[in-house]
């Protein structure tokens, strides 16, 4: 038997803690992955998966257990700017993407890797440039992958809870030029209109509006650039589902006297149910490992949005790791929440055997386990 397998098929505790601490030893800021997917395509070909690295270098693996529904799993290989030193302490293992997100990709690496029981087609994926505004690698994914039966999307959500959903984004960018001119011209200047229109941008956002609350929008001024004759501005607003896009966008050019308002990006909000398939197996996961599942949606944005804008499909995001860490100076994951994570992983992939299965095009409920939510 291959070393990193126990006798029972699951992935060896030693294998798992081995296989993240590599990972975090690979430096991936985004732009910067193509060292870790190929780690991990020859990773996940010793474990048995069909690996290999596509066009814009997402790192895929897929292993074919007999007829059953297509369940994809998918994280990122990007992390955020900055190398943190790779150590374990108390428990603790310490390194750039411990949370975000390498933590939950190789919990679903070893999950898929022990599911002996799962009888269907795994689709493990580590895509590109997710924290980057256009997410090209899961952009690619939509567009070349056939929609999957069931999606789970990997980033931290704590190992006892699942995401349903999370707010979208809209990206801005203000430029403005004008003349040359003396300070105490009464002429407006560029830097004074690109602090006009944040004002602008919050004033139409409301008073309500803040990063706090999952139905609100929350505006953030992520850089500002500006002297008397050019100023550039990047805005960056989540956005809540239902939001009028296109009508904040209209109403803020509406209150710009000059200078071009350019829409970089824009993702909507996305959210599931309780009763979501995917959602109810990872639920029966964690509550076999004694604990009681917590169901959260987040204010920030992840993949889970640009494929839910093509894939009406089951999906929910999970993955061990405290979310409150990423991109910090102290970025860490419990190496006991990474291990159960894998475990509930694994339960939820057998769970979405039996519960998520095919009618034509679309995936409809089988009759559920006992305990899982309804």
């Amino acid at each position: 038997m291959n070393w990193a397998f126990a006798s029972s098929g699951r992935v060896t505790e030693t294998y798992a803690l081995g296989l993240l601490r590599n990972m975090l030893e690979i430096p991936s800021a985004s732009y910067q992955e193509r060292a870790l997917a190929d780690y991990l395509a020859g990773a996940m070909t010793d474990l048995g998966f069909e690996a290999h690295i596509d066009g814009v270098g997402n790192v895929i693996g897929v292993v074919e257990r007999g007829d059953g529904p297509t369940v994809m799993l998918l994280g990122h290989l990007d992390t955020a700017s900055g190398r943190l030193p790779v150590r374990s302490e108390d428990g603790r293992l310490y390194g750039r993407g411990a949370v975000d997100a390498k933590g939950p990709l190789a919990a679903m690496i070893c999950a898929v890797a022990g599911a002996a029981d799962f009888r269907g087609r795994l689709v493990v994926i580590g895509v590109v440039e997710e924290e980057t505004p256009r997410s090209r690698g899961a952009m690619a994914i939509r567009a070349t992958h056939d929609r999957p039966d069931a999606l789970i999307i990997g980033e931290p959500s704590g190992w006892s809870s699942v995401v349903l959903g999370y707010k979208g984004k809209l990206d801005l960018r203000y430029t403005v030029r004008c003349p040359a001119t003396h300070p105490t011209n009464p002429a407006p200047k560029a830097s004074e209109l690109a602090v006009a229109c944040w004002g602008s941008l919050v004033e139409l956002l409301g008073p309500d509006a803040g990063h706090d609350v999952f139905a609100r929008p929350g505006a953030t001024l992520c850089r500002l650039n500006a002297d008397m004759t050019t100023a550039t501005a990047d805005l960056s607003i989540r956005i809540p589902p239902g939001f009028d896009v296109d009508g904040l966008v209209r109403g803020l050019r509406d209150r710009l006297p000059a200078g071009e308002l350019e829409v970089v990006n824009s993702v909507a909000a996305c959210r599931v149910d309780r009763a979501d398939p995917v959602v109810r197996a990872l639920v029966s996961g964690v509550r076999r490992l004694h604990a009681q599942p917590r169901l959260v949606v987040k204010t920030a944005t992840s993949d889970m949005n640009t494929l839910a804008e093509v894939w009406d499909i089951p999906m929910a995001t999970y993955g061990p790791g405290d979310s409150s860490l990423d991109h910090a100076d102290d970025e860490h994951i419990m190496l006991s929440d990474y291990l159960r994570g894998i475990d509930v992983l694994t339960i939820a992939i057998s769970e979405l055997a039996h519960s998520a299965v095919r009618s034509g095009d679309r995936v409809i409920d089988a009759p559920q386990p006992e305990g899982s939510l309804r």
